[in-house]
């Protein structure tokens, strides 16, 4: 379980300004019948424009409820968390996702590629719902996949598929790029690839990364 004695490591610090997120003394409780799990406890947190931050846990210790929080996909029990000026723990549904939407993209454990569109075409998709995307070229050529783009999912190793979901994830020139165990499905030196695109893409874009 997360909470206010956890270690939450800046890897790379961007310069520093008003804090993008502040979350303060964030709960979080599921209820499994009539036991209680408490996966977060009075967690406080601040992140900074262009910031690298890294969350060390075992698993099942609340990262990724932290990480859904912080992305829109599901508010704490009790305590605050504010985007800029926005209080996402006391949004309403619609305005949550347009949250996720305009600001925010997610790579996930897996890589929940559309296997019948190449990688071009499965980072097109985002492209199409946003408001000012970066094109699926420009994006694939900065995590590394500029010759493997009209290749479909089958056709790539799970690393490379990796890197085209972070080019999914940032086509769409989001502030904030949430990453839940990226390297999760990979072995150690795949791992390492894809997690040097990710650190590439928080210098390049100067995206705040988790």
């Amino acid at each position: 379980m997360i909470d206010s004695s956890t270690a939450i490591l800046p890897a790379l610090d961007g310069p520093r300004g008003q804090a993008v997120f502040q979350a303060r003394g964030i709960t979080k409780v599921y209820r499994m019948g009539e036991v209680e799990v408490q996966a977060l406890r009075g967690v406080d947190l601040d992140l900074f424009p262009s910031e690298f931050v890294v969350l060390l846990g075992p698993s099942g210790s609340g990262k990724s409820t932290l990480l859904n929080i912080l992305g829109g996909l599901d508010v704490p029990t009790s305590g605050t968390v504010r985007y800029q000026n926005h209080d996402l723990s006391a949004e309403n549904d619609a305005l949550l996702t347009r949250y996720r939407r305009q600001h925010v993209g997610f790579v996930f454990q897996f890589y929940n590629l559309i296997p019948s569109l190449t990688a071009r075409e499965n980072v097109a998709l985002i492209t199409e719902i946003a408001a000012n995307p970066m094109p699926p070229e420009e994006a694939l050529a900065l995590v590394g996949l500029s010759e493997r783009m009209n290749h479909f999912p089958s056709q790539m190793s799970g690393g490379e598929q990796q890197r085209v979901a972070i080019a999914r994830a940032i086509a769409k020139r989001p502030d904030v790029l949430l990453c839940d165990e990226p390297t999760w499905a990979l072995d150690v030196t795949t791992g390492i690839v894809v997690l040097d695109v990710i650190a590439r893409v928080n210098r390049e874009l100067g995206t705040t990364t988790v």
